[in-house]
């Protein structure tokens, strides 16, 4: 499953060194290529929003049958706040829908089984050079014309979330269509930013803040991606 040309060593340097890493050619590329196509054809996406109310989901019977302005209405609502923490994002909690056996079919059940076996736990602690790591949590996500995720840092306690990681899958992404991982510092200045390339690894330490900038309306494609984190 895993790329020929994956770099083990600059990554572990990379997060030393930074804090963050991104690993080109991940997998090999018949599975990019057939993860693309589930993502963008056959996972039945639900709606993740933070609004004023908290987070919630809109799931897939009643978000697909939401027209364009029930769409935007919706969208303009959990935008609509200043310094607080919203999101807007489509999602399909891999995790969970495998537990509850929905979807047997779906090629994403296969991806989680092997981010948790054995020899990729194995590789994903060579990779990061951490021996704590112990599971891999993921959910798929696609992010379309005004999606965004605002500044975070992924901290959480009962978890044991120590990297983050974005598996991007969308082809020829531009960085005038939004989308972007950006790092920010405590300060509220962006250090670093990370294009969603095809086929790459985006990897950080936990906590780092972050957000996903939002995507224009101009974008041309879908920013899809597996994401999660690599848990102690």
């Amino acid at each position: 499953m895993i790329g020929d040309r994956v770099d083990v060593a600059l990554c572990r340097e990379q997060l030393r060194e930074r804090g963050r890493a991104q690993v080109a050619d991940y997998l090999q590329p018949p599975v990019a290529e057939r993860l693309q196509e589930c993502l963008a054809h056959e996972v039945p996406w639900t709606l993740a929003v933070r609004d004023g109310t908290g987070a919630r989901t809109i799931e897939h019977a009643a978000y697909a049958a939401m027209d364009e302005a029930e769409s935007a209405r919706l969208l303009s609502s959990v935008a609509d706040a200043k310094g607080e923490f919203r999101f807007a994002y489509e999602s399909y909690m891999m995790v969970t829908a495998y537990q509850e056996g929905r979807d047997p079919d779906l090629a994403l059940h296969r991806v989680l089984e092997v981010f948790n076996s054995p020899q990729y736990l194995a590789f994903v602690r060579e990779l990061t050079g951490d021996p704590r790591i112990r599971r891999v949590n993921a959910q798929a996500t696609r992010y379309r014309a005004g999606h965004f995720l605002r500044y975070h840092t992924d901290a959480e306690s009962r978890e044991g979330r120590l990297y983050a990681y974005v598996l991007n899958l969308t082809r020829d992404w531009q960085a005038d269509w939004g989308g972007l991982l950006q790092f920010i510092d405590g300060e509220g200045r962006i250090t670093d930013t990370f294009l969603p390339r095809w086929n790459t690894l985006s990897l950080f330490k936990v906590p780092t803040g972050h957000a996903v900038s939002l995507v224009a309306p101009w974008a041309e494609q879908d920013r899809m991606a597996i994401t999660g984190w690599f848990l102690s």
